[in-house]
């Protein structure tokens, strides 16, 4: 196993260790150091916030910081495939990506849906209106696939050199996410003005400084004591997945994806769904619609290596895992391999958290 950057054995322990769970302190980077010493790693509190500036700085990250969940925040964001011909594929591509509310689009390997991308709006309704719209101008019908079901998103990416030096990368992960004001979730379906500034101040990462959520009181006009409060609450209400550092895992070497897709019985599919987000290579993992003639896969797992014969491997795990549950022939699953990222702005969160928010 391997990375396409080289990393230090401090670093790759950073990496491996706080990819979620990071505390919700005044001072985070101490706990957090303590924590790794007590799983063998030699690391200072500034060691290890100037190893993750360093990371960031080298495009190592993505960013530091909380991992916004969008559907909790406002709005919806739904998956769309449709075919774009070879000869006029530039030009549906084109078409597709001058709308604002496309966020992201693949070019993937299949012989008819080749394009797939995400719609992200702040009102559900204006899912359908997109969608015709773009229907109109490309002339190449859309095939709308929104979330069902989730049953796993949890795009961790691991680097060989483990947490600890033993040579086990399955030790990976430091939890001190307990860490932090007491707080109680509460059932708000909107968010607060205040809120509101919170999320779209946090949602590209924290600063890299000792005290990182006291900066974000300071950027929005908020009591620190507010800000730690406030950002625990919404780890705990779902609204913020987890904290800490983001990989970049094509700079980690994941280069190779399969978004494998399946036609599982639709009585299955409760059973089949946790076992196959338990699969710890297994980032995404939802149930879909079928379209009648078109697309027979209900269910879609993605899957990421760091070359095409772990991918490979990796499906074939998930493909026997299916096999406990049902007898899956070669004509029930599909694997399709992103070949092109045609656009990727990221999640228009503000525009979804305006929508979303309460009055004054």
């Amino acid at each position: 196993m391997s990375t396409d950057v080289d990393l230090t054995e401090r670093e790759r322990a950073v990496v491996n260790a706080y990819q979620g769970g990071f505390p919700v302190t005044e001072r985070p980077f101490e706990p957090a150091a303590a924590a790794m010493r007590g799983h063998g790693v030699d690391i200072t509190a500034t060691e290890l916030l100037e190893t993750v500036r360093d990371l960031d700085e080298r495009d190592v990250l993505s960013r530091f910081g909380p991992l916004v969940n969008a559907q909790e925040i406002g709005g919806a964001a739904t998956l769309v495939a449709m075919h774009a011909p070879e000869n006029r594929f530039d030009e549906v591509v084109e078409a597709v990506n001058d709308h604002r509310e496309v966020a992201h689009n693949y070019e993937r390997e299949h012989p008819h849906l080749n394009v797939w991308f995400v719609v992200s709006v702040a009102d559900e309704d204006r899912v359908a209106a997109v969608l015709d719209e773009i229907e109109a101008e490309t002339g190449q019908e859309t095939y709308n696939l929104p979330k069902r079901r989730e049953f796993r998103v949890e795009a961790k990416f691991y680097v060989d050199g483990p947490l600890n030096g033993d040579g086990d990368v399955e030790a990976a992960g430091i939890d001190r996410s307990e860490l932090g004001p007491e707080v109680e979730p509460t059932d708000a379906a909107t968010l607060s003005p205040a809120e509101r500034d919170l999320v779209i101040e946090i949602q590209d990462g924290m600063p890299l400084t000792e005290t990182p959520y006291g900066d974000v009181a300071d950027a929005i006009g908020r009591d620190r004591e507010w800000v730690l409060e406030t950002v625990k609450r919404f780890e705990r209400e779902g609204k913020i997945r987890r904290i800490g550092v983001v990989p970049n895992h094509y700079a980690l070497g994941y280069t190779e994806n399969g978004m494998t897709v399946w036609n599982v019985p639709d009585e299955v599919v409760p059973e089949v769904g946790p076992e196959i987000a338990a699969l710890p290579f297994v980032t995404h993992c939802y149930r879909r619609p079928r379209h009648e003639g078109v697309w027979p896969y209900n269910f879609f797992a993605m899957t990421h290596g760091r070359s095409e014969a772990e991918s490979q491997r990796r499906v074939e795990q998930v493909r026997e895992r299916m096999e406990e549950y049902w007898d899956v022939t070669a004509d029930d699953w599909d694997t399709l391999h992103s070949t092109r990222i045609l656009k990727k702005t990221g999640i228009r969160m503000a525009e979804r958290a305006d929508a979303n928010t309460r009055a004054r």
